[in-house]
């Protein structure tokens, strides 16, 4: 590659050192492979919805990312100067919907098992896909290498507000947002010595992981469904008013709610009262001015260690929990290797076999008005990870 045309080299972040290290070990597997797909409606100018995606891209570095990893001794991030937004459309208004709906299930597995080559920018693809007068199915893959859920938010936030101006015939000036770069400045800054001291007190005398005891598929059952199964339930709004307004009697966040929840399940299926599973954070600190408006991978995913007593009462527990969360708030830079290391539990054996994601993104970045010209409906999104179970929670 030539040098005029690399715009940046840097490391790693942690959390990136850690899915790159997953996705070489599962052999190049669909692991942290991201699938978001939308219904389109309104009288949409293809050609347009085009340009605003390549305009975001020449916007932000991280979009226009590659790794390299051979005959270094850390891997590195590249960032290319210029890179041509990859788009795909189809027309399948001649199909009934029952038709189409067999080929979009063809479709969206044949784009996961492509996958995407980690040493090739852009690790994101585009595919609209006409499936009556003015509604579209479009798909937007990419690698969680480069993108968490609060990034994705901001970027079909900047992509809507672009394509909207230039329907109007106006020109838009976004304000420019760090880039990527200066997050990972910022994480070569941090001291753990603090953390590790931290880590090591909320650790200590943990156990090994904690384990679900319910049936594992057999390895015949595992390969047909590709090593990956999905199971979506959804509150009626009467349970979720209720957890809610638990939480605000209480003073508790839903995430302490849920995340208690899912301490006391895990009690009750693995017989033990000391329990200890992974809580995916923003990772996007206070202290670095703009973090919040920055597209890149900021997550983290740190554990979460749940003492389950018979003797204790729910809310006083869920308190405790919630103050729990708030110190180890302070730590959410720290390399979930390094607390590997550091907590008690055996070299070789993983801090958990959980995580749960509770996903609060800034949809509002891209509210749909009603004098807008598109409507964005989403759909069912895949996204695979290297643990054996992974809880999202979706709030509307």
């Amino acid at each position: 590659m030539m040098k005029n045309k690399i715009e940046a080299i840097y490391p790693l972040s942690p959390m990136q050192q850690g899915m790159l290290f997953h996705y070489l070990d599962n052999g190049y597997s669909e692991i942290y492979f991201e699938q978001v797909n939308y219904i389109l409606q309104g009288n949409l100018d293809v050609e347009g919805f085009k340009k605003a995606w390549q305009q975001v891209m020449d916007r932000h570095a991280i979009l226009r990312t590659l790794f390299t990893w051979e005959n270094l001794e850390k891997p590195v991030q590249l960032v290319q100067r210029q890179v041509e937004c990859p788009w795909s459309e189809q027309d399948w208004r001649q199909y009934s919907h029952e038709e189409q709906q067999k080929k979009l299930k063809a479709f969206l597995q044949a784009d996961r098992e492509r996958g995407f080559q980690l040493k090739q920018a852009p690790l994101l693809r585009l595919n609209l896909i006409r499936i009556a007068q003015d509604t579209y199915h479009f798909t937007w893959s990419f690698h969680h290498l480069i993108l968490d859920g609060w990034s994705v938010s901001l970027i079909l936030g900047e992509v809507f507000a672009i394509y909207e101006a230039s329907q109007q015939g106006q020109d838009i000036h976004l304000q420019t947002s760090r880039p990527y770069r200066d997050y990972i400045s910022w994480l070569q800054q941090q001291d753990l010595s603090k953390a590790e001291k931290f880590w090591r007190q909320a650790l200590k005398g943990s156990n090994p992981p904690t384990r679900l005891k319910v049936d594992r598929a057999t390895a015949s059952e595992s390969n047909q469904r590709g090593g990956y199964n999905e199971q979506e339930i959804k509150l009626s709004r009467q349970t979720t008013s209720a957890l809610q307004l638990l939480a605000q009697q209480y003073q508790l966040t839903l995430n302490t709610v849920v995340q208690g929840a899912w301490a006391l399940l895990l009690s009750r299926y693995s017989g033990e009262e000391d329990v200890v599973f992974g809580a995916v954070v923003s990772g996007r600190p206070a202290t670095l001015a703009g973090a919040d408006s920055m597209v890149g991978l900021f997550i983290n995913t740190l554990p979460v260690r749940g003492q389950v007593s018979p003797e204790k009462e729910l809310i006083p527990w869920l308190k405790e929990l919630q103050v729990q969360q708030g110190e180890a708030l302070q730590y959410e830079y720290s390399p979930l290797v390094q607390v590997q290391r550091w907590s008690d539990v055996p070299a070789g054996q993983p801090l958990f076999e959980s995580i749960l994601a509770f996903e609060n993104y800034p949809e509002d970045a891209f509210p749909l008005e009603e004098n807008r010209s598109l409507q964005l409906q989403r759909m069912p999104s895949v996204a695979r990870t290297n643990y054996p179970l992974t809880v999202a929670i979706e709030p509307e």
